[in-house]
């Protein structure tokens, strides 16, 4: 028996023109149930171009599958059961914002529970027109989680939101996640994301250069220890004779986890007294920051 899970999305060496202008290059991604992708990268990578074409929204050459079924530019019918919110809420600023979710809602229970869910009663038979911007993007994302879609793909959705209100669609991402549905998220609030997301991809420059999970990323190559000693001045000489690179702050010595079993032998070789070494904490935007630098040589 074949238990392992079919990707929701698949892309396939998928490749986004504007004009003669190759905006993504040969992208190749899936996506199983209930992962959360975060698609992540600098501004000008493509993360807004690579949704817009899962949505059969730009020109493009390579494979998307959705559920099996192909997306292309003339044919949306695999993306029925995909909400989306890319770029800006696509709502209609004379309606209300109830009005705006009876365009797309099937069902009025669930229109119901998304509107209490996020905590939009106090102002959802209210005109469009004169919502903040993060009542505007909460009922876009209302708007994208209606129907209970397969896969959902949002563009920024924190931005404009207070910290209530992100803290509130992050836990209704993971209760959509649990059920089955898949995200793929775009954000520059790295810390935020790193909150949800099941895995990573990184783009840069129109290129995937990373894809894996967000657990492997975490504890790639670039966790750091921070180290104190009975002599840091003597444990910093016996580093760099041992050519075991560090950086100094606040009388800790931080070096990489790979140096931990070097430093460990050649201090007590030289008699120096370890008092402390900690993990630093993973700061998501460093590891990206790094990987990056790398890519770029």
């Amino acid at each position: 028996m074949n238990t392992t899970v079919k990707n929701l999305l698949q892309l396939d060496s998928v490749s986004t023109y504007v004009g003669h202008t190759e905006i993504v290059k040969k992208a190749t991604f899936g996506i199983k149930p209930g992962e959360i992708i975060g698609l992540i990268g600098p501004n000008g990578a493509g993360k807004t171009t690579i949704m817009k074409t899962i949505l059969g929204l730009m020109k493009f050459t390579g494979k998307i599958n959705v559920n099996g079924k192909p997306v292309t530019e003339n044919n949306h019918a695999s993306l029925a059961k995909v909400g989306a919110l890319i770029e800006h809420p696509a709502i209609y600023p004379f309606l209300t914002g109830q009005e705006n979710l009876k365009l797309y809602a099937h069902s009025k229970d669930d229109m119901t529970r998304i509107v209490n869910r996020l905590q939009m009663n106090s102002y959802i038979n209210s005109k469009a027109k004169g919502y903040s911007l993060g009542m505007k993007q909460k009922l876009g994302i209302a708007i994208a989680l209606l129907n209970q879609p397969n896969l959902v793909i949002l563009d920024e959705p924190m931005n404009g939101l207070d910290i209530e209100s992100t803290i509130g669609v992050r836990k209704l991402i993971q209760e959509y996640a649990s059920r089955g549905t898949a995200f793929l998220i775009s954000s520059h609030i790295l810390s935020e994301l790193q909150k949800v997301m099941t895995r990573v991809v990184l783009i840069s420059n129109g290129k995937i250069i990373l894809n894996q999970s967000i657990s492997d990323f975490e504890t790639i190559s670039h966790q750091k220890y921070q180290v104190t000693t009975e002599n840091n001045d003597m444990a910093k000489k016996i580093f760099s004779v041992n050519q075991v690179n560090y950086t100094e702050k606040d009388q800790h010595l931080t070096i990489a986890q790979e140096n931990i079993f070097k430093i460990q032998d050649e201090l007590f070789k030289n008699n120096i007294h370890l008092l402390e070494m900690t993990p630093v904490e993973v700061n998501l935007e460093q590891i990206v920051i790094d990987i990056l630098d790398k890519e770029r040589g």
